[in-house]
């Protein structure tokens, strides 16, 4: 089961522990994270669950794909090199001790 840290704008820090195979977004969302707010519900129409990998774990996940890359175009926050959106991010054992850092707005 990987764990997940989560940094939040204002300086809160959330450890969960999620399902391998879950999106990160679930997992998040399930818990009742508040700064994720996934609208589409993970479908992959909007960018309310967008996410900032930490520089030493965005290595460790695939590329994001078009349909990512177009929809990062509309986040609420600034892009950033390192920005995801959490419904892409299938977490597994290998992305144990994830670290992520939450955006201040999604909207």
């Amino acid at each position: 089961m990987p764990i997940v840290h989560l940094h939040a704008a204002k300086g809160e820090r959330i450890t969960l522990s999620a399902a391998s195979g879950q999106s990160l977004m679930r997992a998040a969302t399930d818990a009742g994270v508040a700064g994720i707010a996934a609208d589409c519900g993970g479908t992959l129409t909007c960018a309310t669950c967008h996410v900032y990998v930490a520089e030493s774990w965005s290595g460790r996940l695939p590329a994001p794909g078009p349909d990512e890359l177009a929809m990062l175009e509309m986040t609420a926050a600034p892009r950033r090199p390192h920005s995801r959106l959490s419904c892409q991010i299938e977490l597994t054992d290998a992305l144990d001790g994830l670290q992520v850092e939450l955006p201040e707005a999604q909207y």
